[in-house]
C-alpha cells in the first residue's frame, strides 16, 4: 500500500522544517527530562526534600511533554527521533557528567528550560509563517511551561 499524502494546508516543505525544528526541541526536553530525573534521584543537602519534590513535578511534565511534541511530529508526517544518538546530534544541551551540589543542579536546570525556550522560541516563526496553529500552540505553552519552571528553580538560587 503506498503513503497517503497529507493535505492539511501546510506545505510538504514547511511541514519539514517545523518537524525539523521540533526535533531539536524534542532532543532538548529528553536531555532536561534525563537531568532532571538523574537530579531527583540524586540531590542531597538541606533542601533535598524541596528539591527532591519540585524535580518529580518538573520530570513527570518534561515525561508527557515529550510524547505531545513527539505526535505533532508524526501529525506533520516525519518521524520522531528515538534515540541517544539523535538527541545528542539535535539538542543544544549537553549532558551533565558526574553528581553536581544541589546548588549547580538548580542551575544547570535553569540554564536547561531556558535553553528550550530559545529553541521553541527558534521554531514559532516557521509555524507561524506556514500557519500551523497547533504547533504555534504547543510551543507557546511549552514556553510557558519552561520560562515558569526556570524562574522557581532560579527563586531557589536567591540567599
Amino acid at each position: 500500500m503506498s503513503k497517503m499524502a497529507i493535505n492539511t494546508g501546510i506545505s510538504a516543505k514547511d511541514r519539514e522544517k517545523i518537524a525539523h525544528g521540533l526535533s531539536r526541541l524534542l532532543a532538548d526536553t529528553y536531555v532536561v527530562y534525563l537531568k532532571t530525573h538523574n537530579f531527583h534521584w540524586n540531590v542531597t543537602g538541606p533542601m533535598f526534600n524541596t528539591l527532591h519534590l519540585m524535580f518529580m513535578t518538573q520530570y513527570n511534565e518534561l515525561w508527557l511533554a515529550l510524547d505531545l511534541i513527539a505526535e505533532r511530529i508524526r501529525s506533520l508526517g516525519h518521524p520522531a527521533p528515538g534515540t541517544y544518538a539523535e538527541f545528542s546530534k539535535l539538542a543544544s544541551i549537553k549532558e551533565t557528567p558526574g553528581v553536581p551540589k544541589a546548588e549547580q543542579m538548580l542551575k544547570l536546570l535553569v540554564e536547561g528550560n531556558e535553553a528550550i525556550v530559545k529553541t521553541a522560541r527558534s521554531v514559532l516563526p516557521l509555524a507561524d509563517k506556514a500557519s500551523d496553529e497547533p504547533t504555534t500552540d504547543l510551543l507557546t505553552q511549552r514556553m510557558q511551561i519552561h520560562e515558569k519552571n526556570a524562574w522557581m528553580l532560579r527563586s531557589m538560587l536567591e540567599k
